[in-house]
């Protein structure tokens, strides 16, 4: 049925059911699990965050800022492999830095995946209804099957 199931995972609650969900999938197909996940960039400036005069961030600021998101990046796979029973099933995991939904189709396409398995919501809800969720971009671009979980 699949051989290559990609999941991106956010550290939501819809990521570990859909996570479960791939699980599933894997074991009755013997397919390899990619568990991806994706640090967004930096801001270009610290402005937007503090509400007053966008100030540029140092060269050494932005990168304190990206090894950080890196690390929580990290942590969102480590929970992701903590919640879900993965035994018996090859997971490879995948980190990327970027906006989420242009590097998940990306990585399904150098995968060959035959499926992307997520989260209909992430944990940044507010910030969906204002810029569109990733699930719904991901459903219209992705060239491969996609199964969104709530």
């Amino acid at each position: 049925m699949f051989k290559t199931i990609l999941v991106p995972v956010d550290g939501s609650s819809h990521a570990e059911k859909a996570l479960s969900v791939a699980a599933q999938l894997a074991r009755a197909s013997s397919a390899t699990l990619h568990l991806m996940t994706v640090a967004e960039f930096p801001p270009d400036n610290i402005g937007l965050f503090t509400g007053g005069t966008p100030e540029p961030f140092s060269e050494v600021e932005r990168e304190k800022l990206a090894e950080g998101m890196k690390q929580e990046a990290h942590k969102v796979i480590d929970k992701a492999l903590a919640a879900v029973d993965l035994n018996g099933i090859e997971v490879k995991e995948v980190m990327r830095q970027g906006r989420p939904a242009d590097l998940i189709n990306k990585e399904a396409e150098k995968l060959g995946a035959d499926v992307i398995v997520m989260g209909s919501r992430g944990i940044s809800d507010m910030r969906g209804m204002v810029f569109g969720s990733v699930s719904h971009k991901i459903s219209h671009i992705a060239d491969c099957t996609v199964i969104t979980v709530t």
